[in-house]
């Protein structure tokens, strides 16, 4: 049954697109077939019908022009049922009355049940209930006309199961097929929206990387810059301390360098998922803000650092987050403040939540322009976006002659996080 089965599924595609390709063929093709089936024995037999004597002498008998005139007024409105199924099925029922009006019979009429099924298929389903009528009088007429072959109760009994058979067939196929288009167009929506899902990945993860090369490149390069002036200055008054400064320059390009290769490695993966070069570190953490200090304090900041609650059980991403907006902080009041400005950098977990305060205590710049070039850039913007992370907030702004960052994060683990 499987070869026979798939045969079947193949010609069953052959025939679908033959359709689409030219959409007259199958209806041809039909009417063909209901000619040489029912039309032409007809005209074949011509008088001499091959039914019951009973049932021939009930009727009367046509000539060939007649007959002809009558099976073409049955099936060739059959060739437009499915683009206009209503007006077939009307041209189809006003010949069959005419032809049982004048008393004839004939095998052609067939085609009133066809036109049935294509209007249930293809019609309105508001034209249904009249179709409905007008076939059961049709069959009320015939089965009178046929009284004297047949008795009326088994003549309506056979014609209305084959209009019933004609109207629930149609109807089956057409759920059928709105069911199908409805699996096509399901699985439609579906890849649109599993492409969407790829794409917003694929942004987030851009933003992502946007933002920790923000923060590694901007920090290191402030400091980088700081030291460079610095240096170039001492060189002339006191070479040691040029000598200094260019090795912490090396030190610090060296720490960007590093992070960088953590930031983008997982773009280096090779088809095996091996990652090229050497073994990358993990992402830094809390542990890492006292040599981030220390790289500040080199380039000019006085900054005192302290914490407060149990941040060491901080987990790790929480830990990436608070080091990314302290690195942010320091680096913005690295280059708006200047060298010598004192920075109080503060990092408190109570029971629900956290809080992170960096504050220095300014060097005279003008505090709207330092706002304004953080809004426009990556700044606040991506500590705001990492503090939201973890249901927090985010606020910056001057304080008296300096300028505050604080964020507060929620410690609060999510509902089914197990």
């Amino acid at each position: 049954m499987g070869p026979l089965v798939a045969r079947l599924s193949r010609a069953g595609r052959w025939l679908r697109q033959a359709d689409r390709a030219h959409p007259w063929m199958l209806d041809t093709a039909l009417l063909a077939l209901v000619f040489l089936a029912f039309c032409l024995p007809d005209l074949l037999h011509g008088d001499d019908g091959d039914g019951p004597r009973r049932f021939r002498m009930a009727f009367a008998r046509l000539p060939i022009a007649g007959m002809l005139a009558l099976q073409a007024g049955l099936v060739v409105p059959l060739l437009w049922r499915r683009r206009h199924p209503a007006v077939a099925f009307a041209a189809v029922t006003g010949a069959f009355v005419l032809q049982f009006g004048l008393g004839a019979a004939l095998r052609a009429d067939v085609a009133l049940f066809i036109a049935l099924y294509s209007l249930a298929l293809h019609g309105l389903l508001r034209q249904l209930p009249w179709a409905c009528g007008v076939t059961a009088a049709a069959m009320v007429l015939v089965a009178v006309r046929s009284s004297a072959a047949v008795s009326i109760g088994d003549a309506l009994f056979f014609l209305f199961s084959t209009a019933t058979a004609a109207l629930a067939l149609g109807l089956m196929v057409r759920v059928r097929r709105a069911q199908l288009a409805g699996l096509r167009d399901r699985a439609a929506r579906l890849e649109i929206e599993r492409d969407q899902r790829g794409r917003l990945a694929a942004a987030a993860e851009r933003a992502r990387v946007a933002r920790d090369m923000h923060d590694i490149v901007g920090h290191n390069l402030a400091v980088i810059i700081t030291l460079a002036d610095a240096g170039g200055y001492a060189g002339v008054t006191s070479p040691e301390r040029g000598r200094e400064a260019l090795h912490l320059i090396g030190e610090t390009g060296r720490q960007a360098l590093g992070e960088l290769r953590r930031v983008l490695g997982v773009l280096r993966e090779d088809s095996s998922g091996q990652q090229e070069g050497p073994e990358l570190r993990p992402q830094p953490d809390l542990g890492d803000i006292g040599a981030l200090c220390e790289g500040v304090r080199a380039a000019g900041l006085d900054v005192v650092y302290r914490t407060a609650g149990a941040v060491e059980a901080l987990d790790s991403g929480m830990q990436l987050t608070v080091y990314r907006i302290v690195q942010e902080a320091l680096t913005n009041s690295l280059k708006h403040a200047g060298a010598g400005t004192r920075v109080n950098l503060a990092i408190i977990a109570e029971h629900s939540r956290l809080t992170l305060r960096v504050q220095d205590t300014g060097g005279g710049g003008d505090t709207r322009g330092r706002e304004r070039v953080n809004e426009e850039g990556h700044g606040l913007v991506g500590m705001r976006e990492r503090a939201a992370l973890y249901r927090g907030s985010l606020r910056a702004g001057p304080d008296g002659p300096g300028w505050t960052v604080e964020a507060v994060l929620d410690l609060t683990p999510l509902e089914g996080a197990g």
